[in-house]
């Protein structure tokens, strides 16, 4: 049974939050087998992105791109690629993951606090830019046919 926190207005699973929390504490890379199968689904514009995640980042979003493929068998390569890039406007906020742990519990009250509850909007930009195809983009920018099961993906 997950307990679940209201912080301000939004439900927050806390076993999620802090197994992401500690997760996030190791600088290791992704698994060599991770980063060839995310290389398998990118192209090369959204590869370029993908790279510039921290290593905790990649590895996030390999495993949640994993249990979005498991949970959608039948998903295309540009909702692979939604889900491996789900994350890439974090990439703008450029906080570590003890100013993402504030930024979650005091809300978007400086710009870098705001870009990191903003992500999905600045990664879908981010995407566009790179040439990604409609359903990535709509995928990033967290909507679309393919949301629900990649929302229930990165919260498992």
């Amino acid at each position: 049974m997950r307990m679940i926190r209201w912080i301000g207005h939004l439900p927050v699973a806390v076993a999620h939050l802090a197994a992401r929390f500690f997760t996030s504490l190791s600088p290791r890379p992704p698994r060599t087998i991770d980063e060839v199968w995310a290389e398998d689904h990118l192209e090369r514009g959204e590869l370029e992105l993908w790279r510039q995640l921290s290593n905790q980042d990649r590895r996030h979003s390999a495993l949640v791109a994993r249990r979005f493929v498991a949970r959608r068998p039948s998903a295309t390569r540009d909702e692979v690629a939604g889900a491996l890039l789900h994350d890439v406007g974090k990439i703008r906020c450029e906080l570590g993951t003890f100013g993402r742990s504030v930024a979650t519990l005091v809300g978007p009250r400086t710009p870098r606090f705001r870009a990191y509850h903003d992500h999905e909007e600045i990664g879908a930009d981010l995407v566009a830019a790179a040439g990604s195809s409609p359903a990535t983009i709509e995928l990033v920018a967290g909507a679309g046919p393919a949301f629900a099961d990649l929302k229930a993906s990165d919260h498992a």
